[in-house]
């Protein structure tokens, strides 16, 4: 996964000198000396990392810092492979997140996309098709599911567009022109699968790559390094100063002690691959890894009927709100490219966030192993709703969580069949019954005194609470209370009965009922980050239309919405539950099957595109 190499070691840097960056080495040349800068560039003396407020002279009033833009990003995912679980279950959260921000009425940059250079993908398109074609084939493969999943993206950026190219060529050559570049010698144990260098000491019997399994080969090469060094007593003070830049906290403890141990210089370019994007003052080499894919979550924002430059593209939204990364990319993004951005002259990224990883059956995935986990199947069994739900409700963001079908379809049914789903069912039903599905009352006159309305707003507001903490299962534990609370409400106050009575109850059980679909129209909005279908389906229900739904924002989670004299629509499940039916099989064992118990819900909807 890529700005980022997913399958790549966090404990081994890229191609790391294993000398400081003034040490005298017969692995090292002469260090090159560059003519004065081209641009102004950061005071290194002044101690301080630029976020938003401080940036080069050139770029003064370039970078925006408005209250009311969020720009978030996922990583670019490295194309060696189609997408899987790991690389969705990023996506998915970051929509959650730039959704729940639009509620919020901010102006959303999500960026997303697909990281294409290096040596991994020249050979895996050396089986088939050339390396262009497999690019396209896979980045395909990402928007698909994306679309899939409900993954309303603004930006995709591809590493082999043009406009990327562009704007990787200018920040090489300013960063050049800082001195932060240099020529040497590198000789060492080089995985083809990680694409990067090892050291011995991490190895495993006969040089064996640990997480490969396979030797590496003896490689020397003469390429240009990036000196991160001189950015370490920078990067130690950016992070004190700044102590939410790496999220969660347990994970800047992390990144600190990294940059404790002592930063050393990494290499930037190959010699010996071709597919990538050129070196501006040396055509021999490729610009490689971190100089290429990370540039992208700049490069999107450039405008595709502009002539792509490093300012326009920082003008349009840099400094980013917030890289949402998985933990095995977090040395990359919080200390490399800090370092990198802090030597062109821009400004820091607000937070990078590290999730953590995700296991199936208590055990980790691989295809050694049999258990992978395919989203594109998960999708077409369950729907995207069911999917998004899972691991956002079940896995604590920052932490490593398990998938397992039973616990899956399981925690599905319950939350969203039952607890939200029948709730809203059996309200409609009996509106439809003893009111001809229309509301008797406003929603604030029927709840007026109700402590069950206060109990709504106070969860209401935990769950905005949590979803700006990016506490996102959090989040959906503080909505479903508000079904639990409906459920509990209409149990005890039995509308139902009431309804028999006539006079005075049959008012009373009208209001019950304008209460509970008042909740329900809540839990739509306050639940639409999450999923977004099921939300839909149940604004609908409630008498609006889709285009309604599209323009809610997060204060109407406010009570008082419904009104009296609106109609409801014909009530229907919004949800349906998840059954295992079990078939015959080879040999006459038994297998699973999933079935709907209800019917299928037709699958529509409405995305950003490319």
């Amino acid at each position: 996964m890529a700005a980022v190499r997913v399958h790549s070691s966090i404990q081994s840097s890229l191609c790391i000198l294993s000398h400081p960056l003034y040490s005298t080495s017969r692995h090292l040349k002469t260090r090159l000396h560059f003519p004065r800068p081209l641009f102004s560039s950061p005071s290194f003396s002044s101690g301080r990392a630029l976020f938003c407020s401080c940036r080069a002279d050139n770029f003064k009033g370039s970078e925006r810092e408005v209250s009311d833009s969020f720009v978030l990003t996922t990583p670019l995912y490295y194309v060696n492979a189609p997408p899987h679980m790991g690389s969705a279950y990023t996506t998915i959260a970051a929509d959650a997140i730039a959704r729940f921000q639009r509620l919020l009425g901010k102006k959303v940059i999500f960026i997303t996309g697909t990281d294409e250079h290096g040596e991994k993908i020249a050979a895996a398109a050396a089986c088939g098709s050339g390396p262009s074609e497999h690019c396209d084939v896979i980045s395909q493969a990402y928007k698909t599911l994306w679309q899939d999943l409900d993954i309303a993206y603004d930006k995709f950026i591809r590493t082999t567009n043009p406009k990327h190219e562009a704007i990787v060529k200018e920040f090489y050559s300013r960063v050049l022109a800082n001195g932060d570049i240099y020529r040497a010698d590198y000789e060492g144990l080089y995985c083809i699968n990680c694409e990067e260098y090892k050291d011995e000491k991490e190895l495993l019997e006969n040089n064996c790559c640990p997480m490969h399994l396979k030797p590496c080969v003896l490689r020397k090469e003469d390429n240009y390094f990036f000196a991160l060094s001189k950015y370490q007593k920078l990067l130690e003070e950016t992070l004190t100063q700044n102590p939410d830049f790496v999220q969660p906290s347990f994970r800047l403890n992390e990144v600190q002690s990294w940059i404790k141990s002592g930063l050393r210089d990494f290499s930037i370019s190959r010699a010996s691959v071709d597919w990538g994007i050129p070196v501006p003052n040396d055509n021999k080499q490729t610009i490689y890894v971190w100089f290429d894919a990370l540039l992208g979550y700049i490069s999107a924002l450039s405008e595709d009927n502009e002539q792509p430059n490093l300012q326009s593209a920082v003008s349009s939204g840099w400094p980013a709100s917030l890289h949402l990364i998985g933990k095995d990319i977090l040395r990359f993004h919080a200390v490399y490219w800090p370092a990198m951005l802090l030597s062109a002259g821009l400004s820091l990224p607000k937070m990078v966030f590290g999730h953590g990883f995700l296991t199936k059956d208590g055990m980790k995935m691989g295809k050694s192993l049999g258990n992978t986990l395919e989203p594109n199947d998960l999708v077409q069994r369950f729907g995207s709703d069911a999917v998004r739900y899972f691991f956002l409700r079940e896995v604590e963001f920052g932490n490593d969580g398990d998938y397992s079908e039973d616990r899956f379809i399981n925690t599905v049914n319950a939350h969203l069949a039952n607890t939200i789903g029948n709730l809203l069912n059996r309200t409609l039903g009996l509106l439809k019954k003893n009111c001809q599905s229309t509301l008797a009352v406003d929603s604030t006159l029927a709840a007026e005194g109700n402590a069950f309305k206060d109990t709504v707003d106070k969860l209401v507001e935990k769950a905005k609470f949590q979803y700006e903490n990016l506490s996102l299962s959090s989040a959906c534990e503080a909505v479903l209370e508000i079904g639990n609370a409906g459920n509990l409400y209409i149990d005890e106050r039995a509308p139902w009965s009431l309804f028999k009575q006539g006079a005075a109850a049959s008012e009373a059980a009208a209001k019950d009922l304008v209460i509970i679909l008042e909740a329900m129209r809540i839990i739509a909005i306050a639940l639409s980050p999450v999923t977004p279908r099921l939300s839909l389906r149940i604004y609908e229900q409630l008498g609006y239309t889709k285009e309604q739904f599209n323009a809610t924002t997060w204060s109407e989670t406010e009570w008082g919405g419904l009104k009296s004299g609106q109609v409801m629509a014909q009530p229907k499940p919004v949800f349906a539950r998840i059954e295992i039916e079990a078939e015959g099989g080879d040999g006459g064992e038994a297998a699973k099957k999933v079935v709907k118990k209800k019917e299928k819900i037709p699958h529509t909807q409405g995305v950003a595109q490319a």
